[in-house]
């Protein structure tokens, strides 16, 4: 009796998945999909996460600066300049969809900028939005399928790993250096996987060479504003008696936060770029479909804000640094 109740459930289901495929083939299509991609997820293959923390040359022969990052680097700027002249080239009062975006894009931002830096957001604004700019697609372009999974292999120079695996030996007498033959063994055939591309953000170099130039473009607009007296805020021996050690100690702080900036500026936003990086190529390398999803998504999201980030706190620096020292400390 319970076989036949079994027998006529599984009937029942049977009909009922039937029919509404029937009536539904694509949706069917798309669900059977899903649940196909999700299994095959749990035995496709796929290489451990390539972990490095900058640019890796694309050459084995070739120059070393020619890395992956300057070449992702140079295509972030050619989609910059080509979305600005997409926008500007053909302006119209009555602007299409591009134009309309960029326009909205570039209102948002300056209003922004203006609640900050008020009128000397004008003087600013060029600036602040080309880092968000740089900053945002170089964010995203890691998030681009192919982009630091798709490259090459090179073989390894094994010299460097022979020699650190080498071991003291006594020859006639004389200490020398003998290669074991298990690495030499080891090393013959290993190749090191090297992708075409790679995030800019999620380079070292990129992040802090752009900090770099913000912190040095704080000190040009304190200068320009307020000529060598700028400085005094770093080198400040005024007062009386024992304020005039502390001036000048506040001063010493204020010369050390400068370069601090630097540091933060250019590891913030390489830690939350290269750590998403990492999260995403280990939720792939656990189940290969569907499980990075989440993850993916909460990356468009942290690309957007370390641009915004980047791009407030260099306004605010840029802000500051115009204000003299006695005005500041008025207010």
């Amino acid at each position: 009796m319970e076989s036949e109740q079994n027998k006529n459930f599984f009937e029942k289901s049977y009909d009922r998945i039937a029919d509404y495929v029937r009536r539904n083939p694509r949706r069917s299509a798309i669900y059977t999909a899903a649940i196909v991609l999700f299994l095959l997820g749990f035995f496709v293959p796929v290489e451990a996460p390539h972990v490095s923390l900058s640019g890796e040359p694309i050459f084995s022969d070739g120059p070393a600066w020619l890395t992956n990052s300057l070449i992702t680097t140079v295509l972030v700027d050619l989609i910059i300049i080509v979305m600005a002249l997409a926008a500007t080239v053909r302006m119209k009062e009555i602007p299409g969809r591009w134009q309309n975006l960029i326009e909205a894009m570039l209102e948002y931002l300056y209003g922004l900028s203006e609640s900050v830096a008020g009128r000397e957001a004008r003087r600013f604004f060029p600036w602040v939005v080309t880092i968000f700019l740089l900053v945002i697609i170089s964010n995203w372009s890691g998030l681009i399928p192919g982009v630091g999974s798709v490259g090459f292999y090179h073989e390894s120079a094994g010299d460097h790993a022979l020699a650190s695996e080498a071991q003291l030996a006594m020859a006639d007498g004389k200490l020398i250096l003998a290669e074991p033959a298990a690495a030499v063994g080891a090393e013959e055939g290993h190749a090191k996987f090297v992708p075409l591309l790679r995030a800019p953000s999620a380079d070292l170099n990129m992040t802090f060479a752009l900090a770099i130039v913000t912190m040095v473009m704080v000190q040009v607009w304190g200068v320009r504003a307020l000529g060598a007296g700028y400085f005094g805020k770093f080198f400040n021996f005024r007062g009386e008696g024992f304020m005039r050690y502390v001036n000048g100690f506040v001063g010493i702080l204020e010369l050390v936060s400068e370069f601090s900036r630097v540091i933060a500026f250019g590891f913030r936003l390489f830690g939350n770029i290269f750590a998403g990086e990492i999260v995403l190529a280990t939720m792939a390398f656990l189940i290969t479909f569907w499980l990075p999803i989440p993850f993916y998504v909460l990356e468009i999201f942290v690309g957007f804000v370390q641009a915004m980030v980047f791009m407030m706190l260099a306004l605010v620096f840029f802000s500051m640094a115009t204000i003299s020292h006695g005005h500041e400390h008025g207010h």
